[in-house]
Parts: structure tokens; C-alpha cells; sequence
């Protein structure tokens, strides 16, 4: 997609939120005035931001408080607020400040610190006695146990392992929760949870609890999507109509996942591409931290209505996605990496397409968002030949690397691709082996797109997205019935072909003829970029003229634009039934109307 370059966002990473608070009141000696309790609030990978909260249960007020815990070596606190905090070895201390040390009967405060390691505090103290009433001296609660890891994943069932937890007084048994709630408890480091729906998404953590009935901090979580149901590639009459989201878009575009559904488009769609991640040393990883995973939305922006918090575990897109899948539960998410911009990371993925899809796979499966995507989509632009860089990988790469995305993935991830659409003799679908790298993909985006444009400056003006050659077309093999019957002689089945659809304009300026094939001097003046404007805009700033190979052109003034509308949609959406194909796709949300008319125009056309 010639077109997608990266906005700016302008924002500088914020702190990177994660799993929910966990409950841990460290035990001391008996008491009965005041209870202090610890919670892991965020947590980065390499530091996490830690919540201490004192509480009042006595009957007279508190003058002062102060809280001593034991850190493990190489956990430590680097810095603090609404305390002062020293510390002594491993030995911390925290003091009330001057201005939050008296505490009424039933009132509680809080401070909070960011620290550095993956420890957790031991052998609390409040003004020298317990921290929760309860246990004697040096009766830590349990460590988070190993994150679970899942196996033998049926249409209704999956086995759970974890690598114990440890206790200075032993393990008496775990509790296993599914989706935040406890569903077990049992005494060995395994079990297997049935009665589960077939294709659905699941996530599993673990806690331990020692002797005395304490129970430790949650593990990290492990996402489980089980055979069958929706996720599977579709049957026979079903159709895909998936569109790309981009993350860039929640700024000067001011498009929010909210806008799915004002607009009507989250109940006529089922995939989206979240677009998208980059493709850095070989690895998956998220770009732009802020929009995906800690902008915060009011309760007026967000598809929930609530608000987000400061503490909460996850915001930005990822969350607004998670709701999302809440209120419309049939969409399924997939985690597109690439794109015009970061293709050029590809290359020394290739070299190395074991190590790439490991990466992809913990990217996806972190535990922050583990529920929120259902699959991979690689946007490689383009394998062994020129895009915004030019690639020299070798005519097997594409097929390798998905191969390793399979496997890594298994069965119960999708794993999709974006591909040329250059049915040219000797072109791009030509340069990789596009046929033998379809088994292990579920289905291929075909970016029957982009075929001309202002990027040839003068001319001669063409649709952008032609269904059909036409007389005089600049370039043989340059639409999108020649490029998907290309595929389908290497071996592709139709079924796994996608035909896609822009939501926008390629247009020129200085053209002096109304019909396709005049010349011209520039691109056209546009919104974000010259030569490109999105439908909602061009549907009234210049109308149609015309249709030619199955798509409409306009000329207004001395500019010429080419487009796709709801009449033009209807038909290609048509033609892909009569072709067997598995559906469309599009590029992308919010180059469509208030009121989601040209989704409606794919989803009516594919039903």
C-alpha cells in the first residue's frame, strides 16, 4: 500500500501498563489497629511500579505509620512518592510525609514507588508490628508460580502446566483462574479445564497458597484459543470482510475504535488488521507504545462508556480493541507487522524465520492484551523485489517464513499475509513463491490496489484499483482479475484469496480530458498527502464521471481522481463471489463515511 506512511504521534511513551493490581498484604506479628497492603500496579519487563496502602481498622486515629518490607537481591526501589523511602541492604523502610500521616478510624493512604527486578516483598512491617493481622513473624505469602503453558487444545478442553511457586513454609495447593475468575483448585502443577466453547479465547493465570491459607501473586497469563467455532478458516459460503485499523489514526485523523461502532461497521464486518507493528532486528515488536497500549480515553470516547484510569492495566487501542471483542464477539483480531514503511525489516528476518515468529508470538501473546488478537497478518511489501526498499531474500523466503509462523502459531492462531497484486509477466507475484507458502496460510489479502497513481506524475491517468483490463491501460497485468488468476495457476485455492478494496483516491491535477488516459502535471491536492484523498471527502468535493474497468473515475475542475464507491463495490464484491474467493478486505476504516456506507456496501455485496 504505496501510500502508508507512519503520522508522526507526537507523544512521548508513557509508563507501559500491565497485568491487574495483585493483592498482597505481607504478614508480620498480630495486630489490630492497621493493615498495610502491597500491590504490583505496572510492570515494563525491565521495572514495574509498586502501591503500598495503609489502612486504619482500629477505633482511634493514627498519628504516623510507617512500613518496613524485605526486598529479594536485585529488587530495589528507585524512586517514590507520597513516602519517604530508604533503605538499609535489602531492607526498605517508608515514612508518612508531614502531610498524610494521621489516619481517622476506617481511612486509608497510599504511596507508591518504581523499582527495578521481578522480587516481591517479604516480612512486612507497620509501625513495628503486622501488616495484616493475621500471621506470625517471617510468614511470607508464596511466589507467582511459573506462567502456565497450554497443550493438548480441543474444541472444549486444554491442559494447563506451570512450574511451581515457593513458600518458607510450604505450598499447600493452587488456584487456576480462566479469565479472572477461579475455575479450580488442585494440588500438582497441572490441570485440564473442559466444558469450554469451540472457538473461543480464553486466558489462564495461576495462584499459590501456602499453609496458612495465604494466597500469592497471580502469574503471568497464557491465552488459549480452542479448535473449531469461527476462527477456522471459513466454510463453504461464509465470507470473510475484514478491514485494516491503523494505530496512527487515533491522531490528526482523529479515528477511534469507538468510530466501528458509531458508524454501524463492527456488526458487518468479522477480522480486523490491527496496522500496525513494526519489524526491527529481525523481530516483531509494537511501534508506537502510546497509541497501542497507555492513551487514555473518557468515558465518552471509549466503547465500554467507563473511563480510563490512571492505574489501569491497559489502555490505548489494545483496550479499546478488547471492548470491542466484548460487544461484538464473533469479530476476530489480527496483529498486521510490515507495511510499506517497515518492510524493509524483513529481510534479515528471513534469514532467520524461526527466531522472527518466536518474537511475533510473544508480542502477541503478552500478557497485558494476550486476549485481544486472534492471529498474525505479515504485510511484506514486497519478497525478493522492490518496494520502498528493495529485497534480494531469494524466491523461497516468503515461503519459509510463513512456513515458521505456522508452526510457531499452530492451528489455533490465524495466520494471514498481504500480497502484490502485479499479475504482470515476470512481476512481483512472480519474484516469491507465493503458491507453495499458501498452505500455511489461512488466507492471502490481495492488494488489488494502488495500480496507478500520481506517483507517475504526468500521467496517463488510470483507475487505481481496475477489476478488468480495459483498453489503452498503462500497464498489462495491472488489475485485479489478472493478478488473482495468476495466483490461482501457482496452486493458490480461491477460497484463501481475498479481494481488496481502498477506501480512497489516487488523483492527479493539470489534466485538461475527462476520460482515463490524459495527461497531467502533479498529483492532486489532498488532506494528508497530494495525489491521495479519502472517499468521504472525494464522494461530494468532486463526484463521478464515470465507471472503466469496473471502477469509477471523476474529473472536477483540472483534477482527475479514481475511486471506489458503493455501486462499484457492489459489483466487485459480485464478481469475488463468482471467483470463489474467501471475501474482501479493505484499506482502511476511516477513509470511509460517518455511517460506514461503503462497509455496508461489502457486507451486502457478500452476503
Amino acid at each position: 500500500m504505496r501510500f502508508r506512511h507512519r503520522a508522526a504521534a507526537g507523544f512521548a511513551t508513557l509508563l507501559l501498563p500491565i497485568a491487574g493490581l495483585v493483592g498482597l498484604a505481607s504478614p508480620a506479628q498480630a495486630a489490630s489497629t492497621a493493615t498495610a497492603t502491597y500491590a504490583k500496579t505496572q510492570d515494563w519487563g525491565t521495572g514495574f511500579e509498586g502501591k503500598w496502602t495503609v489502612k486504619n481498622t482500629g477505633t482511634t486515629s493514627l498519628s504516623s505509620w510507617t512500613v518496613e518490607w524485605d526486598f529479594p537481591s536485585g529488587t530495589s526501589v528507585t524512586s517514590a512518592w507520597d513516602a519517604d523511602v530508604t533503605s538499609s541492604g535489602t531492607h526498605w523502610t517508608a515514612k508518612n510525609k508531614s502531610w498524610n500521616g494521621t489516619l481517622a478510624p476506617g481511612a486509608s493512604v497510599s504511596f507508591g514507588f518504581n523499582g527495578t527486578g521481578s522480587g516481591s516483598p517479604s516480612g512486612c512491617k507497620l509501625n513495628g508490628g503486622s501488616c495484616d493481622g493475621g500471621s506470625t513473624p517471617g510468614d511470607a505469602a508464596p511466589s507467582a508460580p511459573g506462567t502456565p503453558t497450554a497443550s493438548g487444545i480441543t474444541d472444549t478442553s486444554v491442559k494447563l502446566a506451570w512450574s511451581a511457586a515457593t513458600d518458607d513454609k510450604g505450598v499447600k495447593n493452587y488456584d487456576v483462574l480462566r479469565d479472572g475468575a477461579k475455575v479450580a483448585t488442585v494440588t500438582t502443577t497441572s490441570y485440564t479445564d473442559t466444558g469450554l466453547t469451540a472457538g473461543s479465547d480464553y486466558s489462564y493465570t495461576v495462584q499459590a497458597r501456602d499453609t496458612a491459607d495465604q494466597t500469592g501473586p497471580a502469574s503471568g497469563a497464557v491465552a488459549v484459543h480452542t479448535t473449531g467455532g469461527t476462527t477456522d478458516p471459513p466454510p463453504t459460503g461464509s465470507k470473510v470482510k475484514l478491514g485494516y485499523f491503523t494505530e496512527w489514526g487515533v491522531y490528526g485523523r482523529n479515528y477511534h475504535v469507538k468510530n466501528l461502532v458509531t458508524s454501524g461497521s463492527a456488526s458487518k464486518i468479522t477480522h480486523i488488521n490491527y496496522a500496525f507493528g513494526n519489524v526491527k532486528d529481525g523481530k516483531c515488536v509494537v511501534d508506537d507504545t502510546y497509541a497501542a497500549y497507555d492513551k487514555a480515553y473518557t468515558a465518552d470516547q471509549s466503547v465500554s462508556g467507563a473511563a480510563d484510569t490512571w492505574d489501569q492495566p491497559l489502555r490505548g487501542n489494545f483496550n479499546q480493541l478488547r471492548e470491542l471483542k466484548a460487544k461484538y464477539p464473533n469479530i476476530k483480531i489480527l496483529y498486521s507487522f510490515g507495511g510499506w514503511t517497515y518492510s524493509g525489516g524483513f529481510a534479515q528476518a528471513a534469514a532467520n524465520p524461526a527466531a522472527f515468529a518466536a518474537s511475533c508470538k510473544s508480542v502477541i501473546e503478552d500478557p497485558r492484551w494476550a486476549d485481544v488478537f486472534d492471529g498474525i497478518d505479515i504485510d511484506w511489501e514486497y519478497p525478493n523485489a522492490c518496494g520502498l526498499t528493495c529485497d534480494t531474500s531469494g524466491a523461497a523466503a516468503f515461503k519459509n517464513l510463513m512456513g515458521a509462523l505456522r508452526s510457531e502459531f499452530g492451528s489455533n492462531y490465524l495466520v494471514t499475509a498481504a500480497i502484490t497484486a502485479d499479475g504482470s509477466s515476470g512481476g512481483k507475484l512472480d519474484a516469491a513463491d507465493y503458491g507453495g507458502a499458501s498452505q500455511y496460510v489461512d488466507w492471502y489479502n490481495v492488494m488489488t490496489y494502488d495500480y496507478f497513481g500520481a506517483f507517475n506524475a504526468q500521467g496517463p491517468t488510470a483507475p487505481h484499483s481496475p477489476l478488468t483490463s480495459y483498453a489503452g491501460i498503462p500497464q498489462a497485468g495491472f488489475n485485479s482479475a489478472d493478478a488473482i488468476a495468476k495466483l490461482k495457476s501457482k496452486g493458490v485455492a480461491s477460497n484463501k484469496l481475498l479481494l481488496g478494496i481502498g477506501f480512497y483516491g489516487r488523483g492527479w491535477t493539470g489534466v485538461t480530458q475527462a476520460a482515463p488516459g490524459g495527461s497531467a502535471t502533479g498529483a492532486a491536492p489532498g488532506t494528508y498527502e497530494a495525489g491521495i484523498e479519502d472517499y468521504k471527502v472525494l464522494k461530494t468535493s468532486c463526484p463521478t464521471t464515470g465507471t472503466v474497468a469496473g471502477t469509477a473515475y471523476a474529473y472536477c475542475g483540472n483534477n482527475w481522481w479514481s475511486y471506489d464507491t458503493p455501486a462499484t463495490i457492489a459489483g466487485k464484491m459480485t464478481w469475488a463471489k463468482n471467483q470463489g474467493l474467501g471475501g474482501a478486505f479493505f484499506w482502511e476504516f476511516s477513509g470511509d463515511t460517518g455511517n460506514g456506507e461503503l462497509v455496508s456496501a461489502i457486507n451486502s455485496g457478500l452476503s
